[in-house]
């Protein structure tokens, strides 16, 4: 394919099918995402015994490393030659350990002390974390490669983010419908509580996972020759790469997303890491009616999948981010709120399922709209860093995202973890174990909490200033200068 061509590409954007290949590879994070956002923290305080505190500083410690891990992958995609290109490579060597290390990261050694568990939890999540930034930051990069155009941009990321929540929500409706429920024995009377049923959980989510990958790297292989190259080889010291990397992600729009992404994200591992206490203890909903409102992200992923082009289209993308974050941020723990000051229908009434299913339902989706505006908001950035520095950075900008989304998140389990320990919700409680007042505890240290960190993403995501005609402009800049080089 010409380079012509290949621009002509870009600007319109990749096919339908490749949207879906794209998409789909999402599905190994979401499934990597939801389980330790959802069932780590659950699985090793509450099933194995182990104290949440140490779990939140295992998940802590890994972090560390993912923060020396992410830019080094997102640089070392932007400059790696291969035959297969930049992004490729790293894409097909990421599938097999990632998906052998999460399934022993379900599947820990009986008998093991405390200690011994804990750095257990510390090598498996490094290693899950390592390497799926080793797929997910080369693929989540091809992005900004695969299409130009700022309201395309909204429609690819709408599908990745469409899949990422649909696999990962899949994997817990198939917990509470399927697996719990056929692990259920006399002496474990819900299979939430049995060892067996997350050993099951992780062959099946590992072997998901490698799927994904394979399919989302060979459903884009094709367009390897029109994606970017890498530049001319430099001799570049490390001083210089330290350098280039700042340059590149210099700018008050990068900082201001790159901070108000961060407290989203770690606003979102907090409520994820405590969804489930939520359901469990706090509202006290069977398994089946936890497996039902888990059934409705896939209604908020349609939801916020539609929405996030409809929304760049009308009113642009920071705009739309302010004014959909809004909404979503206050409604978020607004059922919490409302039950802590005694306005909602009692536990075990259909009136209060359904208000909790309806008002999750809806928020997750306005969220799902969010997370794209902001995703299809950074990928706008690349260009701006090709103007200050004169190389194209996907891969740097996407490892920021990637750190941020990761980091984020593990932090807000971090978080959720001294709460539980603060409202006092003891390790191996079941439900209908823990008293009034420490769940009343547990969300009045919530909701708070929360807020605080939703609102500070709305003040600090309103700097950012990049919008459709300063986009086009950019373009225009870009093209300009190739035209005069030749």
């Amino acid at each position: 394919m010409t380079t012509a061509n290949a621009r002509s590409s870009a600007a319109v954007g990749p096919s339908f099918g490749t949207k879906l290949a794209y998409g789909f590879g999402s599905v190994a994070y979401g499934v990597k995402d939801a389980g330790l956002k959802y069932f780590l923290l659950l699985f090793y305080s509450q099933v194995v015994g182990l104290d949440s505190r140490l779990v939140s500083l295992a998940i802590l410690v890994a972090l560390i490393f993912d923060a020396i891990s992410d830019p080094i992958v997102g640089y070392w995609s932007d400059n790696f030659r291969s035959k297969w290109g930049r992004r490729h490579p790293f894409m097909y060597a990421a599938a097999l350990p990632v998906a052998i290390s999460y399934y022993f990261i379900w599947s820990p050694p009986e008998g093991w002390s405390d200690s011994a568990l804990f750095w257990y939890v510390v090598v498996l999540a490094i290693v899950i974390r390592t390497f799926i930034t080793v797929y997910e930051t080369p693929s989540s990069a091809l992005a900004p490669e695969l299409t130009s155009d700022y309201d395309e941009r909204s429609s690819i990321l709408s599908f990745r983010y469409f899949f990422g929540w649909v696999g990962g929500n899949a994997m817990a409706v198939i917990a509470f419908a399927l697996i719990f429920p056929a692990f259920v024995t006399a002496a474990i009377t819900n299979g939430q509580f049995n060892p067996d049923a997350y050993a099951f959980y992780g062959m099946l989510g590992s072997s998901i996972i490698f799927v994904a990958i394979m399919v989302s790297a060979l459903g884009t292989h094709k367009y390897i020759p029109q994606l970017r190259k890498a530049p001319p080889k430099r001799q570049m010291t490390l001083k210089m790469i330290f350098k280039e990397i700042y340059q590149t992600i210099a700018g008050r729009s990068f900082f201001a997303l790159f901070i108000a992404s961060l407290l989203a994200f770690a606003a979102s591992g907090l409520t994820a890491g405590l969804t489930f206490y939520f359901v469990t203890y706090f509202w006290e909903f069977s398994s089946a009616q936890i497996g039902a409102i888990t059934f409705g992200v896939f209604l908020s992923a349609f939801m916020g999948g539609a929405l996030a082009p409809i929304v760049t289209k009308k009113i642009g993308k920071k705009r739309g981010a302010l004014i959909v974050g809004l909404v979503a941020f206050i409604g978020a723990p607004m059922p919490i709120f409302l039950r802590l000051i005694d306005v909602l229908p009692e536990n075990g009434t259909a009136e209060i399922f359904w208000i909790v299913l309806v008002a999750q339902t809806i928020d997750v989706g306005l969220i799902i709209c969010y997370q794209i505006l902001a995703a299809s908001m950074m990928a706008d950035l690349v260009e701006q860093g090709e103007v200050a520095t004169g190389q194209r950075s996907e891969g740097m900008f996407f490892a920021a995202a990637t750190f941020m989304r990761k980091f984020g998140e593990g932090f807000g389990i971090v978080i959720a973890g001294f709460i539980l320990s603060f409202a006092g919700v003891a390790a191996g409680a079941q439900q209908g174990e823990v008293s009034e007042s420490t769940l009343w505890s547990l969300g009045a240290i919530y909701v708070p909490t929360i807020l605080t960190l939703f609102m500070t993403v709305i003040a600090i995501v309103s700097l950012y200033d990049i919008d459709r005609g300063k986009h086009e402009a950019t373009l225009k800049d870009l093209a300009s200068r190739k035209a005069r080089l030749g």
